[in-house]
């Protein structure tokens, strides 16, 4: 046979046979592929199917029979395929269509094809006769070449797009033909059995029930597929009866099931009925896991998964030796009932009150579920929604003992004080019942409305700021604060957890890279100022992330990073001390605070100027630092005479500022911060770049006790204070302070705000005395 040179189109959705008629809407490529082929003395193309995977091996040998128009309008031709041919390499050819070398098949016609064509003729005959296809079986008749015949199954309709090129790539006329009878054959057994199915369910059926047909007819199928029947309310009662629940459980699902017995298919009740049953078969009411009764081994996993955090390890360590105990004597083993085993884990980010969660829950051999909290608004994702709501689910605690199959997990809730409310209910409240003690043994969801027991449960609440829980609410939990770690303590956690972690993350080794003590401090010193590890893991990562670059690039074999190199890997250091910068002028006194972050510091600002007497606050405060600032005024002018304050300066515009004007700031511990800048604003001697201050100040100069005394200390040690001055109150508070924080600090406990004047101002010289306040 020779070779030719054809115009190809392409077709994406259709499949063309020879001896196939077929329209096809002109696009920009059939226009062309047309056009060039009506240009030509034969009026030829080729027509190929479109593969994703590959290039199409065949195609058949076109004529334009007519162009036109198709009946949407739009611009179509009529083609007719002729003989199949293979394609071969593309050419160049006249026009914007594509050409390609095309080598028409040729096709040999033995005895055992026309055996065969018969035998598929008579197949054909069979399909067409179940849809009355009166004429077409005539023109099948009078068909004769087996080819013809095998490429006849173009038209058929219950062949798919594959199944039609996989024809047009089988050139042997008999193995063509043994595809298509196969592929007759089974469609035929389908046909039978779908209309034995019909039969057996049409005569099932009475007038009335004749809206069921579509149901029934998938109830046969499945049987003659073998899939079983749908569960019914049969198969229901025999679960219920068969799960090893609570007696009262097992009555009210009883009596759900003889309401789904006495329903119809029609009633939607009967769905919602079965989804209930669903989920309260699928809650583990009889599952528990064993504990671990090592108290010496739950230590040893809390240890080797944190570094110190041993308040909280003593507190879950105490917790595991009195379950021991009891189990030792054959008491009655019990979880949450009057035990207070609601720890609330409370301290900034970053230092690891999840993964704590965690560890809990390993030492002890439980199960562990989280149940994140943050930004839920609505009551029904704690007790569950009513069953009477469309898509209603139960709630997320019930939820949480269904994850975790048994019914003495740990259960994490995280972000206790960043649940909301709104007018869908107050989720607070409704944890109420949940970390209650003495009310969780019989916790009712709404949507399951059983009494579910969580006595067994230990629940782990975590929280960035206390003071935005619900006292109601932080009432039910044994607060446990997390404060932050020390710059040693940072070190040692960098080295041990975080570097490990990341150099598996970044596929390192110790052998390619290594990173020093001093890279390690000096990232916990200057690169971040954060209560937690989460930056410093952060930079941790950057520094790897470059360092894995440089080894895969080939610069070096070997990377040891050492603080020199730090500049290299992440740039200049972020932090640098400011407190000497900032109070170097008079009017600025350096306090501490306490952030949803961990502890700070904070510059208060202070100026006069000529004007009309009076104070002006800017810097976003809440009304409790609103009336510190006024009781500082109050108690410098009172006591002016002692400060050594001229009274013409009260006569001035005083303006008291508090810098990062976007953060809102309030709370009762910035009194003698400010009486310490307007004192050193009057008297111009500035404060001491070394010292910092925190406590609340009376009307007769009193300093009251303040709260977060540990996040406090850390934060002055992070910002290099050397000096703090402390509430005499909160003098207790120093024994939860690291040793190497208070040798790092000199603590004054002072009780009146004279005393942390006269410490935290420079001392007096002349020039200072000429100039009050000018």
């Amino acid at each position: 046979m020779t070779q030719a040179s054809l115009p190809v189109l392409f077709l994406s959705d259709l499949v063309v046979l020879p001896g196939m008629v077929v329209p096809i809407p002109l696009d920009e490529a059939a226009q062309a592929a047309v056009d060039a082929a009506r240009a030509s003395s034969d009026s030829e193309l080729l027509l190929a199917p479109r593969l994703e995977d590959r290039y199409a091996s065949y195609g058949v040998v076109a004529s334009v029979e007519r162009v036109g128009r198709m009946m949407g309008g739009g611009a179509g031709a009529v083609l007719r395929a002729g003989r199949r041919a293979r394609i071969g390499s593309g050419v160049t050819g006249p026009g914007a269509a594509l050409w390609v070398e095309v080598e028409p098949v040729e096709e040999t016609v033995s005895d055992r094809a026309r055996e065969l064509a018969e035998d598929y003729k008579r197949l054909v005959v069979a399909v067409l006769q179940r849809r009355e296809a009166w004429q077409i079986i005539d023109t099948v008749h009078r068909m004769t070449d087996p080819s013809a015949i095998a490429d006849a199954a173009g038209y058929a309709p219950y062949l798919a797009d594959e199944q039609k090129r996989e024809l047009l790539e089988t050139p042997d006329v008999e193995q063509r033909l043994e595809t298509v009878i196969a592929w007759t054959r089974d469609h035929l057994a389908e046909a039978e059995i779908s209309d034995k199915i019909s039969q057996d369910v049409s005569e099932g059926l009475e007038k009335s029930q004749r809206e069921f047909l579509l149901r029934q007819q998938l109830a046969a199928i499945r049987k003659e597929l073998g899939e079983g029947e749908p569960e019914g309310a049969d198969d229901y009662r025999a679960r219920v009866e068969a799960a090893e629940v609570p007696d009262d459980v097992r009555a009210a699902m009883l009596k759900e099931v003889d309401k789904l017995e006495r329903s119809s298919e029609q009633n939607p009740e009967a769905a919602w009925i079965r989804t209930w049953l669903d989920t309260v078969l699928e809650l583990p009411w009889s599952v528990t896991t064993d504990d671990v009764n090592d108290v010496a081994g739950a230590r040893e996993v809390l240890d080797a998964d944190h570094h110190g955090l041993d308040e909280v390890k003593e507190r879950i360590v105490e917790y595991l030796a009195v379950r021991a105990r009891r189990a030792e004597r054959g008491l009655q083993v019990i979880g949450g009932r009057g035990s207070g085993a609601v720890i609330l884990l409370a301290g900034p980010p970053g230092v690891g009150k999840t993964s704590l969660g965690e560890s809990v829950a390993r030492a002890m051999g439980r199960r562990f579920v989280r149940v994140a909290l943050g930004g839920v608004r609505d009551e029904a994702e704690i007790r569950g929604h009513r069953r009477t709501y469309v898509g209603a689910l139960p709630g997320r605690i019930a939820r949480a003992i269904k994850e975790a199959g048994s019914m003495n997990p740990v259960v994490l809730l995280d972000e206790v004080d960043k649940i909301g409310a709104d007018y869908r209910g107050d989720p607070a409240a409704a944890l109420l019942e949940v970390l209650d003690p003495a009310q969780n043994h019989t916790f009712r969801d709404h949507y399951l409305e059983l009494d579910l027991d969580l006595s067994d449960v230990l629940f782990i609440a975590t929280a960035n700021v206390v003071e935005q829980i619900p006292s109601a609410l932080l009432d039910r939990m044994e607060l446990v604060t997390l404060d932050g770690y020390t710059e040693d303590d940072k070190v040692a956690i960098a080295r041990d957890f975080l570097l490990p972690r990341q150099l598996e993350r970044a596929a390192l080794t110790t052998d390619e890279v290594t990173v020093s003590d001093a890279a390690l401090r000096e990232l916990a010193a200057n690169y971040t100022r954060e209560a937690g590890v989460r930056q410093m893991e952060r930079l941790l990562a950057k520094a790897l992330r470059k360092a894995a670059t440089k080894l895969a690039v080939g610069e070096v074999d070997r990377i040891d990073v050492d603080e020199p190199d730090l500049k290299d890997l992440l740039g200049r250091p972020r932090f640098t001390p400011e407190s000497a910068e900032r109070t170097s002028v008079p009017g600025v006194a350096t306090g501490l605070a306490v952030t949803g972050l961990g502890g700070d510091v904070l510059f208060i600002e202070a100026s006069a100027h000529d004007g009309k007497a009076g104070l002006t606050l800017t810097g976003q405060l809440g009304d409790v630092m609103k009336e510190s600032a006024q009781i500082a005024l109050s108690f410098v002018q009172a006591h002016a005479e002692e400060l050594g304050v001229d009274p013409a300066f009260f006569d001035r515009s005083i303006h008291v500022h508090f810098p990062a004007g976007a953060v809102p700031k309030d709370g009762p511990s910035a009194g003698v911060t400010m009486v310490t800048a307007l004192t050193s604003l009057a008297t111009g001697r500035p404060v001491r770049s070394e010292v910092g201050m925190t406590g609340e100040v009376t009307l007769n100069g009193r300093v009251l006790p303040i709260g977060g005394v540990k996040q406090k200390l850390l934060a002055a040690q992070r910002a290099g204070l050397t000096e703090v001055f402390l509430p005499l109150r909160n003098e207790p508070d120093l024994d939860d302070v690291p040793a190497e924080v208070r040798e790092a600090l000199t603590v004054h406990i002072v009780g009146d705000v004279l005393d942390v004047v006269r410490g935290a101002l420079t001392p007096a010289s002349s020039a200072q005395s000429s100039t009050v306040a000018a």
